[in-house]
């Protein structure tokens, strides 16, 4: 069990570097004009760490955990604190979606979103990542 755990923390950490890192360089990426070395740079940096790093940290997350809750049953269908941790997974892969979305839209040059837009987005993950930690170490419910 203590392998699986530190393989979803390893893999988890990785994920959220990812969701944490990609909005940051669409921030960078706006003021890029589609076409140009840098532009052109932003596309390969982005399709590699989220083809690379992220889609793989999100599904190895995804196995280590429910690795952890159905193999070594570390949560039981009545604990609010585990499905609320499960709600914030949840919400984190629709962040991973979506931004892969953005990732396609920039490298076809059809990012219509503002910098701004990608700052604000870039706080998700972190409160996601709050709420997920408070509910597994704390377990308030």
């Amino acid at each position: 069990m203590e392998w699986v755990k530190a393989l979803h923390v390893i893999s988890v950490i990785a994920w959220m570097a990812g969701l944490l890192y990609l909005p940051r360089l669409f921030v960078y990426h706006c003021d890029a004009v589609h076409g140009s070395v840098q532009s052109d740079t932003f596309i390969i940096m982005e399709r590699r760490l989220l083809k690379a790093i992220m889609t793989p940290a999100m599904i190895a997350s995804w196995i280590f955990g429910l690795w952890l809750v159905f193999g070594f049953q570390m949560a039981s269908i009545g604990d609010i604190w585990a499905w609320i941790k499960g709600l914030g997974v949840i919400g984190l892969t629709g962040v991973h979606v979506h931004l892969a979305g953005h990732q396609k839209a920039f490298a076809a040059g059809e990012n219509k979103k503002p910098s701004r837009y990608f700052r604000l987005i870039n706080e998700v993950p972190t409160i996601l990542m709050i709420l997920i930690v408070i509910m597994v170490i704390v377990k308030p419910f």
